[in-house]
């Protein structure tokens, strides 16, 4: 595709990565009440939570549900059975419930298979999980590939249980079914896609998973009202980990196309912005991230790339190396909310929710900007003042900045060196970078170039 705009048509349809930004204000609030939405279902790597997640995403944006039947064979892995959960609780020797999923989904470790019984405390132990340390907090726990069950409770509920006989019921089954995931797919000029993904398969916890859900939600919304995108822009809502290679392997052709990715996740608490790089070290996405938050004054520390964490991993695996890296706030288990139920709706705020959005509207908008042109007068410099560019330039120091963006431009267009290229040579801020080559296409000193990958 053209870096330029053809013909006549407005460049104002692609808008600057400040203008693009914008659109966030005001949105936090919104976010936050869909993360509220959202908290109650019951998540997993299989099941109805799921589906009923990505339906609720769907009245924000256009979203296409797949289902992949259990068994499907997915690289090394394969699809497994699909989790059904109608009732969960264990009655004490007095005949009270002591735990009950019904009072908070955590409560229930993940996937546990079917039980009916009476036990002894002595007998029941070995099936509870709490936090010693943190005794108000129940744990998150899963077992999604051992076939037992257990309860996480607080340990005070824990400490405070009796010798006795306990009746148990774990009322789920595991059964034929699918595993399911959503895509909502916004076209482009081109056919090259920026690849964004989220996790949808955590029950009850607000940071790792919701966030990154309705921050998904809310890029794809913004980008979906744009009268024209560069790229084609997919967005996926997968469960962790399985879900990513379950996607993996039913769109290898789709991964040819993945000119950019990001991985969101755990982008609404307060701490600090990090940003872990492609396994390529040095794609265009990661020196973007890295200029978007450099610009951002956010504090920030970009991590190199490891084989670990969230789905960047599986992205980022030998045998499709895409160009992902994975923007968060706090890091995965580096707070002691993560999974537990601390990492609630009080432990997300509006105004980091939309914070996240900004800035990631922000690299999107560098994203969609980072054209590639060509110095249409190549022999010395052309004549700026007869073109009426300095009319652009206003007062002493920003004008200096702006001529010299100007020139810059002008010197390395050669039709190798993007706007991220020249904006990192000049050691200038890529809206001003932006801004010089718009003035320069517009006076007709720039000409078409690539677009880069």
């Amino acid at each position: 595709m053209s870096a330029t705009r053809s013909g006549s048509e407005p460049s104002a349809a692609l808008l600057t990565a400040a203008s693009l930004a914008s659109q966030a204000a005001g949105q936090g609030t919104a976010m936050h009440a869909f993360c509220t939405q959202l908290y109650p279902m019951l998540r997993s790597i299989t099941g109805q939570g799921v589906r009923d997640t990505l339906a609720a995403i769907g009245h924000h944006i256009p979203l296409t549900v797949t289902e992949v039947p259990t068994g499907t064979k997915i690289f090394d892995w394969e699809v497994p059975q699909e989790w059904v959960v109608r009732a969960a609780w264990i009655k004490g020797p007095d005949g009270r419930k002591v735990v009950d999923i019904a009072d908070h989904n955590l409560h229930l470790v993940n996937y546990s298979a079917p039980f009916r019984g009476t036990l002894t405390l002595d007998e029941l132990r070995p099936h509870l999980f709490s936090l010693p340390d943190r005794p108000d907090w129940i744990p998150y726990r899963t077992q999604y590939f051992k076939r037992d069950w257990g309860f996480c409770l607080t340990d005070r509920q824990l400490q405070a249980l009796e010798p006795g006989s306990y009746e148990v019921c774990v009322d789920t089954d595991l059964v034929q079914g699918s595993m399911t995931f959503g895509e909502c797919i916004l076209p482009g000029d081109s056919t090259e896609e920026v690849l964004v993904s989220t996790h949808v398969c955590h029950p009850s916890l607000a940071n790792d998973n919701l966030s990154g859900i309705a921050t998904a939600t809310w890029l794809a919304k913004t980008l979906a009202a744009l009268p024209r995108r560069r790229y084609t822009y997919r967005f996926i809502f997968i469960p962790a980990t399985i879900g990513a290679i379950c996607w993996l392997s039913q769109r290898q052709d789709v991964t040819q196309r993945v000119a950019h990715g990001v991985v969101i996740s755990g982008v609404g608490d307060g701490g600090q912005y990090h940003y872990k790089r492609s396994r390529r070290g040095n794609a265009d996405i990661d020196r973007i991230m890295a200029l978007m938050l450099a610009e951002s004054g956010e504090a920030h520390e970009q991590i190199p790339f490891f084989p670990y964490g969230y789905d960047e991993r599986q992205f980022c695996s030998p045998g499709f190396n895409l160009p992902m890296g994975c923007f968060s706030r706090s890091t995965y288990g580096s707070y002691p909310q993560y999974h537990t139920s601390a990492d609630n709706l009080d432990f997300i705020r509006p105004e980091h929710l939309e914070r996240s959005l900004q800035l990631l509207l922000t690299a999107f908008g560098m994203v969609e900007r980072n054209g590639t042109y060509l110095n249409l007068s190549p022999f010395g410099e052309p004549q700026l003042g007869r073109r009426g560019l300095y009319s652009l330039i206003g007062g002493h120091n920003e004008g200096q900045k702006l001529q010299l963006a100007l020139l810059w431009v002008l010197n390395q267009s050669d039709g190798t060196n993007s706007l991220l290229d020249i904006t990192e040579k000049a050691d200038l801020p890529f809206g001003l970078i932006h801004q010089a080559a718009e003035a320069l296409l517009n006076c007709g000193l720039l000409g078409e170039g690539r677009t880069p990958v």
